[in-house]
């Protein structure tokens, strides 16, 4: 039975404000639900997946995302254009925005997330972490406000006892966070920070923490609905990253037994009824060496790394979105959360391990994804699509489940074997690499972890150099056809399906169907104005 059928939907249509993807998975979720899909896209994303598997699409501007992704004025009057009634923002971009949140608001659209009042009172992180002190939440210990002068920062450090952490107040991703080890560092990485957090939010305001180290990455994903029930799924690990970028996620975590997990996630069920949130997010926390845990902070949206949880858990998390933005209770309770399983997601990027993980873009000219049992992939990507540097470099994550972590690892090294990307450079041998570390198969993890085995010695075991024609795989003598022969011959594919769909259009067209769209000939539910 279609889910449409048994829920009085106040709204038919959603506009997804993002790409990649993140916009795939919510088109998916909304096909599912009987929902209508629209896209946007950019100049360089004119013809990205999402693109073409969104009911409708429509430009939104150049490919800076200052003027495309991030331009709020243009979205609304996208969804307007389509006759949208929600807003899905993903992740990324404008998901986080309390400004973006209003003005759907102010033009009647229901915004699929949590509300304004409550991204205002987490995305202040000083001001969240007093919410959390309030709310009986532990907290890293350090500045409550925000530094004002460097006097004031060389007191506080004092204080506090080095080594200590750098934070943009509004920051988020990773983004104007600076470790800092002694007195002599404090000032010049405290210029950095600022500079990068005005640049990266338009704020430059830090604060300083103690930092704990080592230290793992817990979080705990929750989701509220508006008749007061909040339900946490447990808990991701998400200690294996780089510069602040996670890059590889797990759930559960394998260090965390059943008294740590009630502990947290009452901490952070606690946390979200005391601001009246809703929708889904999730509460981070840094566990210590002595099993202390602390509050990081609250992500007021969907998070990438979502599909782990919906593994171990059996729920739709992007559908339970929109049930809530819909004004619906959950679709169930705390006592129907069990954790069965362990599963760990990949994050496959265009970037060069191999070279201090530089950016890397280029044309994907073959794509070979594995599947089987206990495999998810969630991609944007195909054969012919040009990957642009203008964004976030997330290209797709591998997802595997297992009866246990050991089978998960077992898994996800045989799913890696079977993915290749050729044509652009991406992290799949780094992930390959990580699996096969024995400190990982062990779960001895923490935040430094990639600092401290990452080293010359490991990227010299990557195939190839920079200067090298951009691919992913491990050998090329494996394959039977080079890099070339490849590129003719998906070349050729995607000459036949373009001249096939020109067919099409011109049988149509000539049998009285006027201005037949090509999305129509190819079979699409509805034709569109974006040719």
């Amino acid at each position: 039975m279609n889910s449409s059928s048994v829920v009085n939907w106040p709204f038919r249509k959603v506009l997804i404000a993002n790409r990649g993807e993140i916009a795939i998975r919510i088109i998916r979720a909304c096909r599912e639900l009987g929902l209508s899909s629209v896209a946007v896209y950019s100049d360089v994303d004119r013809h990205a997946l999402h693109v073409r598997m969104a009911d409708e699409a429509y430009h939104i501007g150049p490919a800076v995302a200052a003027q495309s992704y991030l331009n709020i004025p243009k979205l609304i009057e996208v969804a307007r254009r389509s006759g949208a009634q929600a807003v899905h923002p993903g992740y990324g971009f404008l998901a986080e925005n309390a400004t973006f949140v209003e003005a759907c608001k102010e033009a009647g659209l229901i915004f699929v997330g949590p509300p304004a009042e409550a991204q205002l009172a987490m995305g202040e992180k000083t001001a969240a972490r007093r919410t959390a002190k309030a709310a009986g939440v532990p907290i890293v210990p350090g500045a409550m406000t925000d530094v004002e002068d460097d006097a004031q920062a060389h007191e506080i450090a004092e204080g506090l006892g080095y080594p200590i952490l750098l934070k943009a107040a509004a920051g988020g991703g990773g983004k104007g966070i600076r470790f800092v080890r002694n007195p002599e560092d404090l000032l010049p990485s405290l210029r950095t920070a600022r500079s990068e957090a005005r640049s990266a939010f338009g704020d430059g305001r830090v604060y300083l923490e103690k930092a704990i180290a080592p230290a793992r990455h817990i979080e705990v994903q929750f989701i509220a609905d508006t008749h007061g029930n909040v339900v946490h799924l447990g808990e991701r690990e998400c200690s294996i990253q780089r510069r602040h970028q996670k890059l590889i996620e797990e759930s559960p975590s394998p260090v965390v037994d059943p008294e740590l997990r009630a502990r947290m996630t009452t901490a952070a069920v606690n946390l979200i009824r005391s601001i009246n949130y809703v929708n889904a997010g999730t509460a981070e926390f840094l566990l210590g060496p002595e099993g202390n845990f602390y509050f990081l902070e609250v992500n007021a949206r969907i998070q990438v790394e979502h599909p782990v949880t919906e593994w171990c858990t059996g729920f739709d998390l992007v559908q339970e979105q929109f049930r809530v933005a819909a004004g619906l209770p959950l679709s169930f309770s705390q006592d129907d959360v069990q954790l069965r399983g362990s599963a760990i997601e990949c994050r496959i990027s265009a970037e060069d391990p191999a070279n201090r993980f530089l950016p890397a873009t280029g044309t994907v000219q073959a794509l070979q994804e594995p599947s089987g049992p206990g495999i998810r992939v969630d991609s944007s990507l195909y054969p012919g699509l040009q990957v642009p540097l203008f964004y976030d470099p997330l290209l797709s994550k591998l997802i595997v489940w297992g009866k246990d972590r050991a089978q998960a690892i077992a898994r996800m090294r045989r799913a890696l074997d079977e993915y290749h990307i050729v044509g652009v450079r991406t992290t799949l041998p780094f992930a390959r690499w990580l699996m096969e570390h024995p400190r990982f198969a062990a779960a001895d993890m923490s935040t430094d972890f990639i600092a401290e085995e990452w080293d010359g010695s490991a990227r010299a075991l990557l195939p190839g150099e920079p200067s090298e024609a951009p691919t992913d795989l491990d050998n090329h003598a494996k394959e039977e056809l080079s890099v070339e022969q490849v590129a003719a011959i998906v070349g050729s594919i995607l000459t036949h399906t373009q001249m096939e769909e020109e067919k099409q259009h011109r049988q149509l067209s000539s049998n009285g169907h006027e201005e037949v769209s090509r999305w129509r000939a190819a079979g699409r539910k509805e034709a569109l104005r974006i040719w």
